[in-house]
C-alpha cells in the first residue's frame, strides 16, 4: 500500500501495527514525528511512511468530511491535531473561514468515526488541549473541556489522550476508562537554553510565576537548576483585578504586585507559564522586573499563541525589556514569527515520537515524564567545558 508525502509515493507498513491519523492543523509536526518512528524502527524515511492518507473535504455550506484512503484494521491509531491552527481556511456560502478550536474537535471526532471501529486502538493526541483554560465553573457556564474529553472516551473507546503543559491537569477526571498522559517541554526548552546562553548568564539565575498560576512551572525549573554552581532566587507576581469592571470578557489587572527577593540586581530572569495569549501580563512583569535591575529577561512557554500579534513584543525587544522567548513547535506559530531574533521555538518531534514508540509498544513511560536530572547533567557539561578551556 502507498501513501504520498512530498509528492513521492511511500509504502505503509505492512507488518506493522503503528498508524499515524495527522490533520491538516498538525501536518508539519506530524511528518517530522514519522521521520524520528521511521528512524526507530530502522526503515528507509524516502520510502516508507506511518502517516495514513487522508482526504479532509470542505463543503460549501460549511459542512467536512474525513475519509481515511488506507485500512486501520487491527491498527493502533495515533491522532495528532493541533486546535491553535488557525491559518487553515475553506470556503462557506462565498466567505473565507478559519478553521477555530471547535472545527478542529469536530474533524478530529469525524476521523476517529471514520475508522468504523475497525481499529485495535485509538490514541488522540492534542497537544494544546482544547478548551484548557474552562476547566472549573465559576458561574453558569459550560465545562467545555471535561465535556470533551467525555465525548471523545464515549464514541470512540479510546486507549490513551496525549496532551502537553495542561492549564489544570485535573480535568483528567472526566474521563474513566482512559489513560490521560499529560507531559512537559522541560527538558527541550531547556537543552536549547542552555546551549545558547553563556555561562556567566547562568551563574545567578531568578525564577519567576507571572501569576499564582504558574507557579508550579516555576517551582519545576527552579528545581531543575539544582546545581551548586547556580545562585538561585524565587519570585511571583500576584494580579490585582478591578472586579466592578469587565473588559473584553475579563476583570482587568490594576497592579502585578511582587513577591520574592528585593535585590534582583545582575541577575538573568527566566519567567515561565503555560502560553502567551496575548501576552498583556508578561509586559507588565517585564516592567517590574527591569524596575529590579534584572541583567537579561527571558521567557518560557510551552504555547506561544501570539493572538493579538507580535508588535508590541518587537517594540518592548527593542527597548531591551526582554532578551528572547523560548516555546515549543507543539502548536502553530506563522513562519513569519518564527523568523524573529527573539524567538527561539524548540523542536519537540522527537519527543513525541518517543511517547509515540513506548505507548504503542507497552512500555513504561515514566523515564519521560519524570526525568528531572537531564538540566543539570547539561549545566555541568558545560561549566566544566568552560573550566577546561
Amino acid at each position: 500500500r502507498e501513501n504520498k508525502r512530498r509528492g513521492v509515493k511511500m509504502k505503509q507498513i505492512e507488518h506493522e501495527r503503528l498508524r499515524l491519523m495527522v490533520f491538516k492543523s498538525a501536518l508539519e509536526l506530524g511528518k517530522k514525528v514519522d521521520e524520528h518512528l521511521l528512524e526507530m524502527y530502522g526503515l528507509d524515511k524516502n520510502e516508507y511512511t506511518f502517516i495514513l492518507p487522508l482526504k479532509e473535504n470542505f463543503f460549501s455550506d460549511g459542512h467536512q468530511k474525513v475519509e481515511i484512503m488506507d485500512t486501520v484494521r487491527g491498527k493502533d491509531v495515533f491522532c495528532l491535531t493541533d486546535i491553535g491552527n488557525c491559518s487553515v481556511t475553506y470556503n462557506m456560502r462565498g466567505f473565507t473561514n478559519h478553521m477555530s478550536p471547535n472545527d478542529w474537535i469536530m474533524e478530529l471526532k469525524d476521523g476517529i468515526g471514520a475508522c468504523n471501529c475497525h481499529t485495535r486502538s485509538i490514541n488522540i493526541i492534542t497537544p494544546l488541549l482544547y478548551a484548557g483554560r474552562q476547566h472549573r465553573r465559576k458561574t453558569r457556564e459550560n465545562l467545555m473541556c471535561g465535556m470533551m474529553l467525555h465525548e471523545l472516551e464515549e464514541m470512540s473507546g479510546m486507549k490513551s489522550f496525549i496532551t502537553f503543559d495542561a492549564h489544570d491537569p485535573g480535568v483528567e477526571h472526566a474521563l474513566h476508562k482512559t489513560e490521560f498522559d499529560n507531559f512537559f517541554a522541560t527538558n527541550v526548552i531547556l537543552e536549547e537554553f542552555i546551549n545558547n546562553l553563556p555561562q556567566e548568564e547562568l551563574e545567578h539565575l531568578a525564577f519567576i510565576a507571572p501569576d499564582n498560576g504558574a507557579v508550579g512551572r516555576r517551582d519545576v525549573y527552579l528545581n531543575s537548576f539544582n546545581s551548586a554552581a547556580i545562585d538561585r532566587e524565587a519570585g511571583s507576581f500576584i494580579k490585582k483585578r478591578d472586579y466592578n469592571t469587565l473588559v473584553d470578557g475579563k476583570y482587568p489587572v490594576i497592579e502585578h504586585q511582587y513577591s520574592g527577593s528585593s535585590d534582583l540586581t545582575g541577575y538573568t530572569a527566566i519567567v515561565s507559564d503555560d502560553m502567551i495569549s496575548s501576552g498583556g501580563s508578561m509586559f507588565d512583569v517585564m516592567e517590574e522586573l527591569k524596575k529590579r535591575d534584572v541583567k537579561k529577561i527571558y521567557l518560557f512557554v510551552t504555547y506561544a499563541l501570539f493572538a493579538n500579534g507580535i508588535e508590541k513584543f518587537d517594540e518592548y525587544y527593542e527597548k531591551g525589556m526582554f532578551d528572547g522567548i523560548y516555546t515549543t513547535n507543539l502548536s502553530y506559530i506563522p513562519k513569519e514569527y518564527q523568523e524573529k531574533p527573539w524567538l527561539h521555538v524548540c523542536d519537540c518531534s522527537k519527543l513525541l515520537a518517543e511517547i509515540i514508540y513506548n505507548i504503542h509498544n507497552d512500555k513504561s513511560i515514566s523515564s519521560i515524564l519524570r526525568d528531572k536530572s537531564y538540566p543539570v547533567k547539561l549545566l555541568e557539561k558545560k561549566f566544566q567545558t568552560q573550566e577546561k578551556k
